[in-house]
């Protein structure tokens, strides 16, 4: 399966298409509207997860191109201010889905083998789709991990200046660097 991620939160798509790579699905990312067209061109994406806001331009906008491009994709439009307008907007425009943001890895991956267990997918799949837990948020504290490698990243791996960008003492941001957080934990299933 291939996905197309677009949001201009380079800290949230990095870490969502890692998680996603982890559980077998091959994304691209766009941080902007005209990115996007151009890599869903390219690659002609299964599924799209769009924000509804992407600095001054409204993922709303994308909805008919992206669709264009691939009637059958899957667009998902996620967003931090969801609304009933803007929901009923995107699904007049042809969405698929309307998801409160941040949509973890297991909550995208659930939505998109559900899509496929209604449209006929094949008795593996199904099995799969069946031993998925409870979808969950991103935790925090992975958040917070990725955000303070980004940056580490932009100030070349300086503690000092990273601190300062993040506006904390150095020995906190020191303390959280040694604390490298574990992989993300699962609600237990009930049943």
């Amino acid at each position: 399966m291939k996905g197309l991620l677009v949001d201009d939160d380079t800290l949230y798509l990095d870490a969502l298409r890692r998680a996603l790579t982890r559980r077998g699905i091959d994304c691209e990312i766009a941080a902007d509207p005209a990115t996007a067209l151009e890599v869903a061109r390219r690659i002609a994406p299964d599924f799209a997860l769009v924000d509804l806001k992407l600095g001054d331009a409204s993922g709303l906008s994308l909805i008919e191109p992206l669709r264009a491009i691939r009637a059958d994709m899957r667009i998902l439009l996620v967003t931090g201010y969801a609304s009933i307008a803007t929901a009923v907007e995107a699904i007049k425009r042809g969405a698929d889905d309307y998801l409160p943001k941040p949509v973890s890895a297991d909550t995208l991956q659930r939505i998109l083998l559900d899509s496929d267990r209604a449209s006929g997918a094949s008795p593996a799949d199904r099995d799969e789709t069946e031993s998925l837990e409870s979808p969950t948020m991103i935790p925090l504290h992975r958040l917070e991990w990725e955000h303070i490698q980004q940056a580490l990243a932009e100030t070349g791996g300086n503690i000092s200046a990273t601190a300062r960008l993040l506006g904390m003492h150095r020995r906190s941001l020191q303390r959280k660097l040694a604390k490298r957080p574990g992989p993300e934990r699962r609600p237990p299933i009930n049943g």
